[in-house]
């Protein structure tokens, strides 16, 4: 049974309307197929916006940061420009640490937001943390607070990475890794944002944190309980590691009650490897023997969000596929089956997030308020082939799901529970995992969606 993201109820009773799908920020849609190109195209419902050139780094706010060139970019700390203790809320130990600070120049999204979600890139050695923060300005000219987007870091042992609860100004509010328009039908949208990164190290110590990509996808959709069937375009199947979050049950419950609830951990950990990426034998070696797969356990250890506790905060998922090497991820929306078809076409697999009730996805043989699974290709029928880490064994995690039932639960908007209230849907969010230097094709269809 899949049993991920709980939270994603909170914020649905939540929110009045909950944005949807994507598009880039400057750059063209993706191509349609060549008998769709006479159409006109959707509207521009998401802007992804993100900051990973040496040129990127030398600009905006610097407090103490030192951009550094080289294969991949990125933002270290140089002359700190301070020292701040902090008091971890889950260990209950305060500590100094010295920091510096990188603020992004003001981005005026070309979709008026009413949700925004950041995430990042980055390594952070042993003793060394990052903090990311957004700042935004309303369409009636009203100013948000700095928002804590969440504290980081790759390991355990400095800090516990988390989430910051209770974060509202009263029109918008933070809910785990989303900022929302608290009533987006009042017309209050996000018309612009900075976000702020600050990189924190023990003191008298030169080690540093290394951020290479930080942006946010803001977005605004209308409420829909259906979205427009697509027309396949692509039949193409990706080999990608199948995992099951099911063969975990009952294994260290302290990472959300054990791999029952671990379907985002469990997909990422599939596509990690799909780009031959995997932890060592040494970073197994906490793992219990006896355990199959430890690499998931790995997984949920190092995505698991101390505040929200759980492993399936979107943000921190992207960031712990970065930490293998040369690997970027993001979290996007995508408006259509046709935007993922064409990453699929491209050899990208992509993680969906999608709720739905037993009988709407037929062959699942489940129902979920919230569950990760990864898309790995399409038939010649246009029917998604899945890997559904809520399987009972490995073998079993290859599915094959209707085109119109999953294309249908991923990118609504609204939805009814099986007590026949109102919930949200997720609109089409996604997390996308890459390496860098990515081949041509690649290359253009990850530009044509926003993502470099």
């Amino acid at each position: 049974m899949a049993n991920s993201t709980p939270r994603r109820t909170v914020l649905a009773a939540a929110l009045a309307a909950v944005a949807g799908t994507s598009v880039a920020s400057t750059a063209p849609a993706a191509a349609a197929p060549a008998g769709d190109r006479a159409h006109a195209p959707e509207p521009a419902l998401v802007d992804n916006r993100f900051w990973d050139s040496f040129a990127d780094w030398r600009g905006g706010d610097r407090a103490g940061t030192r951009a550094v060139a080289g294969h991949r970019p990125g933002l270290v700390i140089g002359t700190p420009a301070g020292v701040t203790d902090y008091s971890d809320p889950h260990t209950g130990t305060t500590s100094p640490w010295e920091y510096a600070s990188w603020t992004s120049p003001v981005h005026r999204s070309t979709v008026p937001a009413t949700e925004v979600i950041a995430s990042w890139n980055a390594a952070t050695p042993p003793g060394t943390w990052i903090g990311i923060e957004l700042r935004g300005t309303y369409n009636d000219g009203g100013a948000t607070p700095w928002y804590v987007m969440g504290r980081w870091a790759a390991g355990d042992g400095d800090i516990r990475r988390t989430s910051v609860d209770d974060q509202s100004d009263g029109r918008s509010s933070i809910w785990t890794d989303t900022f929302a328009v608290d009533d987006p039908a009042s017309g209050l949208r996000l018309d612009a944002y900075q976000l702020r990164l600050t990189l924190y190290r023990a003191p008298g110590t030169d080690v540093t944190p290394l951020v290479w990509r930080l942006g946010a996808m803001a977005s605004d959709i209308p409420d829909r309980f259906t979205v427009p069937a697509s027309t396949p375009c692509v039949a193409r199947e990706l080999a990608v590691p199948r995992y099951s979050q099911n063969t975990h049950v009952g294994q260290y419950p302290e990472y959300d009650n054990g791999g029952e609830a671990w379907c985002s951990p469990t997909s990422s950990q599939m596509i990690v490897e799909y780009w031959d990426r995997r932890p060592s034998a040494e970073d197994l070696a906490w793992v219990n023997p006896a355990f199959e797969d430890p690499q998931v356990c790995h997984a949920a250890r190092f995505t698991f969000d101390h505040q929200y506790e759980g492993c399936g905060n979107w943000p921190f998922n992207a960031a712990y596929a970065a930490t293998y090497p040369a690997m970027n991820a993001v979290v996007t929306r995508l408006r259509s089956l046709t935007e993922l078809e064409s990453l699929i076409r491209a050899g990208i697999p992509v993680i969906t997030s999608q709720s739905f009730r037993k009988e709407e996805l037929t062959g699942a043989g489940y129902g979920t308020s919230g569950h990760l699974m990864t898309v790995i290709g399409f038939t010649e029928e246009g029917d998604v082939i899945a890997n559904d880490p809520a399987s009972p064994n490995n073998e079993a995690v290859r599915r094959i799901y209707r085109r119109r039932e999953w294309e249908n639960i991923w990118l609504r908007t609204k939805r009814y529970d099986a007590n026949g209230k109102v919930r949200s849907g997720t609109g089409g969010v996604c997390y996308v995992f890459w390496p860098t230097g990515p081949a041509s094709a690649r290359h253009r269809v990850l530009r044509s969606l926003g993502l470099l």
